[in-house]
């Protein structure tokens, strides 16, 4: 699967700063506020967090596997 630089940049900040940050947030406001599903909403999102990541690890992987063999076809050459 190859994801375009740009949706995958916008896709990692989304994954590694905003849905964390989001989680963790909800979390302690539930708390304060008495918002409900203190305990679902969290989790739900870093289930959704957890799931983007590992799309976009698959990505970056077949991307850097891409270069490798291109890299190694133009040492060939």
């Amino acid at each position: 699967m190859k994801i375009p630089n740009g949706l995958y940049d916008k896709l990692k900040w989304v994954c590694l700063i905003f849905l964390p940050a989001l989680s963790t947030a909800y979390s302690a406001l539930a708390g304060i506020w008495n918002l409900p599903y203190a305990e679902q909403v969290p989790a739900t999102v870093t289930v959704v967090s957890l799931f983007l990541g590992t799309l976009l690890g698959v990505s970056s992987a077949e991307y850097n596997r891409v270069q490798q063999q291109d890299s190694d076809r133009r040492k060939a050459a």
